[in-house]
């Protein structure tokens, strides 16, 4: 039986209580804006810490809260969930993280404890989401994320200048300051993006000699091509419709297929793989709409997710082969091919990234440069976030991965 999540109490390590700083809120539908006043957070559990951020970005996923298409958000919420900073303050209880510490902030919030973190399947912690919501939505609840709306605990997120953060010595990754001095903004990446590529290669089993199919050329998408190559694949092919995206994942290893040009995928896919994919990837998420049934059936509210990218996968897939979801998926989604999972013998995995299980197995290799983690096409501060959420949502200017600097660390950046 889960614990319930501890009650949100001011204890004697709080202090600062008058202090403000900048932060990113969002207002409603495509209203998201800078906060100079916000309060700043304080201790609240004996575990928790406080971290000045230095670095945060924007994810694809956050525009999904951007267009108010995900349950739970309420105006003045704290948005962004992948972060990197030095730790300021810590609780009583907390053992292995101190003050000063260079870290990165996990985008999920795990409490270490219970069944499911035991067995490092963080993401579905027992313990950090009290969103009875989400308990309806799906049989149980899964665990927190930070800047992620009240269906995922309505934690403050990480696009501000500083972040409380629960069960720290779970939740942040202690990083020395030469990692710092050799990635720089890349480790931003093992918050989220890094991991969740991982995630996606480990949700499919890929391993040397596969061919792979990758849907989608966003930031995980690039990751996960980044990693199926590090992991042997013998060919990589990447779907996409954004040129910049598609060359960027030319540049990492991948074939390319631009499906703008190429109506067809299922068959283009025949032409390039005759026996078809070991390995399927779907990265594009809910929001991708490619046919007019699906685009008819979201807006009359008869389905909230859209499975075009997802069934084109399977379709491709090989008789034996894996589907590996990693894209977010939130709903109920219509015309699912089941027949084909069940008649292909197709293995499908889906499943939120395991951030503390993978991020210090994967710090040296990409501190190595085994691989390529070049995803950052512009920069800029906190207080640009706001242009670069309307930047990222059109696709404009070649965006494809934005570092923003926060605070008095963008005087020694960009």
């Amino acid at each position: 039986m889960a614990t319930a999540v501890p009650a949100t109490v001011i204890t004697d390590s709080a202090k600062n209580l008058n202090d403000t700083m900048v932060a990113v809120e969002w207002h409603g539908t495509t209203d998201v804006r800078i906060n100079t006043k916000r309060q700043r957070p304080v201790l609240t559990q004996p575990t928790d810490a406080i971290v000045r951020v230095t670095g945060t970005t924007i994810c694809g996923s956050d525009l999904h809260l951007y267009h108010n298409e995900i349950h739970g958000m309420e105006r003045g919420d704290v948005l962004g969930h992948e972060g990197m900073g030095v730790v300021v303050e810590v609780g009583e209880k907390v053992a292995n993280i101190k003050p000063n510490n260079r870290v990165v902030i996990s985008a999920v919030i795990a409490c270490g404890n219970c069944e499911y973190c035991q067995n490092k399947l963080y993401s579905s912690c027992d313990i950090t989401n009290p969103s009875k919501e989400m308990e309806e939505l799906y049989g149980h609840r899964t665990a927190g994320l930070f800047g992620y709306s009240h269906l995922t605990g309505g934690y403050d997120g990480i696009q501000a200048e500083y972040v409380r953060v629960p069960f720290a010595d779970v939740n942040l990754l202690q990083v020395s300051e030469e990692d710092y001095h050799a990635l720089g903004e890349k480790l931003v990446l093992l918050s989220d993006v890094a991991c969740t590529g991982w995630h996606a290669n480990e949700l499919g089993e890929v391993s040397k000699g596969d061919v792979v199919g990758i849907w989608g050329c966003g930031p995980i998408g690039l990751s996960a091509i980044a990693w199926a190559k590090y992991r042997g694949a013998s060919r990589i092919i990447a779907i996409d419709c954004v040129p910049e995206r598609l060359a960027k994942a030319h540049d990492i290893g991948a074939e390319t297929i631009n499906f703008k040009e190429n109506k067809d995928i299922v068959g283009k896919m025949k032409v390039f793989v005759p026996g078809g994919l070991d390995v399927a990837i779907e990265c594009t998420g809910f929001r991708y709409t490619k046919t007019v049934k699906q685009q008819v059936e979201k807006s009359l509210f008869s389905e909230t997710d859209s499975i075009d990218a997802l069934g084109e996968a399977i379709r491709c897939a090989k008789k034996g082969g894996r589907i590996s979801i990693i894209g977010d998926f939130v709903g109920k989604a219509n015309n699912f091919p089941i027949g084909a999972v069940m008649e292909k013998s197709l293995t499908l995995r889906g499943g939120q990234v395991l951030v503390q299980k993978y991020w210090a197995q994967l710090l040296p290799i990409m501190r190595s440069n085994q691989v390529n983690m070049n995803f950052f096409t512009h920069h800029g501060k906190l207080e640009d976030t706001p242009k670069f959420y309307k930047m990222f949502d059109k696709k404009e200017n070649g965006i494809i991965k934005v570092f923003l600097c926060v605070g008095d660390q963008c005087k020694s950046q960009h």
